[in-house]
């Protein structure tokens, strides 16, 4: 590959990145009426780079879920390896709170479904969160009847704990986490009513 060639494919994933960062922007501002104008401006190109690397909006919007999907399926998988089964459940939830603190993107899942890729990567963080809890209900940590897909709903609540948050209590969330993960406890548990949820 020449160098001039190089050049061309470092700018192109340079352009990919800010593109994606500034959406990410965009949509946490205005939601779906976010424009590719309002996201190629704020990303520092041209309109018709924007279509380069995505062919529509919802092209995008998958790509920017499908990539959180992702990020937090690493986090648990890299966790799954921990000694503390009960430790690494708890310290997911607070580094996916700590990830997602600044863009609650939770609404933009409708838009994609359907998308096979998103599906996919869903489907990984929910079997990697399964599996953690799996582990930590082994280890006696946490109540038997709490599922993964709880592990999920609880996560939304902290990251709309965390939107709450003040300039004079930023790191409040992590008051909530800690109340939110001793009811997880099996000491002292009462038994759930109705159904466990079924998988977002």
């Amino acid at each position: 590959m020449t160098l001039s060639a190089r050049s061309l494919r470092s700018d192109a994933a340079r352009n990919r990145e800010l593109l994606l960062a500034a959406a990410e922007e965009e949509f946490a501002k205005r939601g779906m009426d976010a424009s590719i104008a309002d996201i190629a401006r704020r990303a520092g190109v041209a309109k018709g780079t924007v279509f380069r690397h995505f062919a529509t909006k919802e092209e995008l919007v998958a790509v920017v879920v499908g990539g959180h999907f992702v990020s937090l399926s690493a986090v648990a998988g890299n966790l799954l390896e921990s000694a503390d089964p009960t430790g690494a459940l708890l310290e997911f939830l607070t580094v996916a709170a700590e990830q997602l603190q600044h863009q609650d993107l939770v609404f933009l899942q409708a838009v994609t479904e359907g998308d096979s890729t998103v599906t996919e990567c869903r489907n990984q963080l929910h079997a990697r969160t399964n599996a953690l809890v799996d582990r930590a209900q082994e280890a006696g940590g946490i109540r038997s009847d709490v599922t993964g897909s709880d592990i999920l709903l609880i996560l939304c609540a902290l990251v709309h704990t965390v939107g709450l948050r003040t300039e004079q209590t930023p790191d409040s969330w992590r008051r909530h986490l800690t109340i939110l993960f001793d009811g997880l406890r099996p000491q002292g548990a009462s038994p759930l009513p109705g159904p466990a949820p079924e998988r977002l």
